[in-house]
Parts: C-alpha cells; structure tokens; sequence
C-alpha cells in the first residue's frame, strides 16, 4: 500500500525516539559515534539515513534497520513521483506489461 506523503525518517526519530527518552542531539550523536551535524541534518529532514546510519540506530535504539531503511525509501519514493512530470518519459504503447520474476 503507498502511503500519501510519508514521514522523513529523521522526523520520526526525532519525535518518536529520541524525544521521549531525553537525550540532547549531542547525547546522541556521540552514542552513534557520527558528528552533531550529521545528526542534525537528519532530524532537520535535510540529509536520509542511509544503510549505515541505519545499523547505527538499529544498535542503539532497537528498532530495525530494515525498518530505517524501508521508511526513507518510502519516503524518498514519494518525493520522487511529485517530479515524474520533469521526467519527459514517453511510455511504449501497445505492449503488455513485463512480469518481472
């Protein structure tokens, strides 16, 4: 199911992780070993979580990588799509659609 508009991920840590238990930006970024700017950049929804960052949360908060990952897809997805007019594609006509197995 796709879902309208999703949360950035940076969005959601901030607000539904880090928030609730306390810990200043500096806290946490010095527990993921990344710089406060990095971190920062990814609460203020301005750089994604990558496959590493992702890890990193995985092993100081719990919840999956998979999960991260899977949210900033998501996320990055939708994004996309609302500029898939600047594509200037020109789709095949009269052909049936691959199935990809």
């Amino acid at each position: 199911m796709t879902m309208y508009n999703p949360a950035h991920p940076g969005a959601i840590l901030r607000d539904q992780v880090i928030a609730p238990l306390g810990p200043t930006v500096s806290e946490t970024a010095q527990r993921l070993n990344i710089s406060s700017n990095t971190l920062s950049l990814i609460l203020e929804c301005k750089a994604a979580i990558d496959p590493q960052m992702a890890i990193r949360l995985e092993m100081l908060f719990g919840q999956s990588a998979d999960l991260w990952i899977r949210m900033q897809a998501s996320y990055d997805l939708w994004q996309a799509r609302q500029e898939k007019g600047d594509f200037h594609i020109t789709p095949y006509n009269n052909q049936p659609a691959l199935s990809i197995h």
